[in-house]
């Protein structure tokens, strides 16, 4: 018996007595129904007023943050470029517009606008139209040299090469190039396929069958795009499911760009039948028309909120520009945020980060390093911008649908992130005190992802909540 007692004695020295001792039992009553100890899970609770540390465990371990990487991303994007900057893509043209005519090629050239979505593709036609053209007898040229990066496989990451949240960044990003596919049933009960946008080249092989059931019966259906501008569905379609949405990547950019100009001009009352191809502009001439994103202090709302990939990846993009010059690398934005990080007081020893949205399997911080981020802006004069970007719990983004019948609805400020086997949040809580709490939470651990690690996650926001 005293030789057993020694034996746990000495594994309790091994553990860091104060991380071990500061976990509440509701925390510790929840990992251990999931069986995660210190060597998966790193938290740290810290308050505001003082930087005084309420609850840590492994804080200074490094671990894969999955999408709160997009915390050091975004708020080093609004101090570096400040929370009124715009993207532009800049219009031109062959020669002036007469009569209508453009005669020759209209120039698209973009610089990484994260946000132009149909209505803001739309408005940037609007003002070509304006601006005195109703014929194209050219072609489409795209001018996407403000990037410069190496060929990247969308499936890499995860073998899902049609997913929008794998879309890689681009210089002339169209609608995230994403086409929404609604699946409907017409009066017979045959499976319809209808797209938004409405891409008028893209060809839809229906290849779905009528079923019985609700919507889980969906299981099985597969969507392929087969190249050349078609895509394929089969599988079944239960009659009883209405409005069943599938997000996918159909094609190139470059097409798609083509695609919804084409769609959208005519929509103008414009007159286009050219073909596009890349090239660089280098005329003298001015821009025909210049479009300009919505200011970044909005859209780090939806990339964070929402936790938009590509939008944060040309986030990084935009930053590398700004501090190296175009064309902008990916190598260029990551030395960027980690010397602007390590500029602010963030120890980055350790740090990796080779993809801004999280798609990663080698990103590595330490809830140490993120809660040092969060510390800083929190003292930002953007710090309202930023604060405000991150989903309210119980009520909007990726945390809208935890803590909203409890009291902590809306008194937390978070960001999530979740991959296989990683789970992750960090942010501010308000807790019941009206104490102002920066929490993180890094789990690491086999399957975690599948509501072990929400479930500590929420233990550790709800204890910070009562303090």
């Amino acid at each position: 018996m005293r030789r057993l007692f020694l034996i746990c004695l000495n594994c309790c020295l091994l553990l860091p007595f104060s991380a071990q001792a500061a976990v509440p039992d509701s925390v510790s009553r929840v990992m251990s129904q999931h069986q995660l100890s210190g060597e998966q899970v790193s938290i740290l609770v810290q308050r505001v007023r003082d930087g005084e540390t309420v609850l840590a465990l492994s804080p200074d371990r490094p671990r894969n943050p999955a999408s709160v990487t997009k915390i050091p991303v975004s708020y080093a994007a609004l101090e570096i470029l400040g929370p009124t900057f715009r993207w532009r893509t800049d219009v031109f043209a062959d020669s002036e517009p007469r009569n209508g005519v453009l005669d020759g090629n209209l120039w698209l050239r973009g610089t990484g606008d994260p946000y132009l979505v149909t209505e803001q593709f739309w408005k940037l036609l609007g003002g070509v139209r304006r601006a005195g053209v109703e014929r194209i007898t050219g072609d489409l040229i795209l001018d996407v040299s403000h990037f410069a990066l190496k060929p990247e496989d969308p499936g890499a990451f995860d073998d899902r090469p049609d997913r929008a949240y794998n879309q890689p960044p681009h210089a002339l990003l169209v609608n995230f190039n994403a086409v929404r596919f609604q699946v409907d049933g017409d009066s017979n009960g045959a499976p319809r396929i209808s797209t938004d946008p409405p891409l008028p080249g893209l060809r839809i092989n229906n290849r779905l069958e009528p079923a019985s059931g609700g919507c889980g019966a969906h299981e099985g259906m597969v969507f392929r795009a087969s190249g050349d501008l078609e895509v394929v569905l089969e599988g079944q379609h239960p009659g009883g499911c209405r409005g069943f949405d599938l997000l996918r990547v159909a094609m190139q950019p470059e097409d798609y760009a083509h695609q919804l100009f084409g769609a959208l001009w005519r929509q103008w009352g414009g007159e286009f039948n050219g073909g596009w191809r890349r090239d660089i502009w280098s005329g003298n001439r001015r821009p025909l028309y210049t479009h300009r994103s919505p200011p970044l202090a909005e859209l780090i709302r939806p990339a964070n909120k929402f936790s938009n990939n590509v939008m944060t990846r040309h986030f990084k993009l935009a930053v590398a520009a700004e501090r190296y010059g175009e064309p902008a690398t990916v190598d260029g934005g990551n030395r960027a945020i980690i010397d602007f990080l390590a500029d602010k007081g963030v120890d980055t020893r350790g740090m990796v980060m080779d993809n801004a949205a999280g798609l990663s399997r080698t990103n590595r911080f330490t809830a140490t390093q993120v809660a040092k981020m969060l510390e800083i802006a929190n003292r930002s004069p953007f710090r309202a911008e930023f604060r405000s970007s991150l989903a309210m719990s119980g009520l909007d983004g990726t945390m809208r649908r935890r803590f909203r019948d409890g009291p902590e609805a809306g008194r937390m400020h978070l960001k999530t992130g979740t991959l296989n086997h990683v789970s992750a949040v960090a942010g501010y809580v308000q807790a019941r005190s009206d104490e102002d709490y920066i929490v993180v939470v890094m789990i690491n651990g086999q399957n975690v992802h599948w509501g072990a690690g929400r479930a500590v996650q929420d233990a550790v926001l709800a204890w910070t909540y009562r303090q």
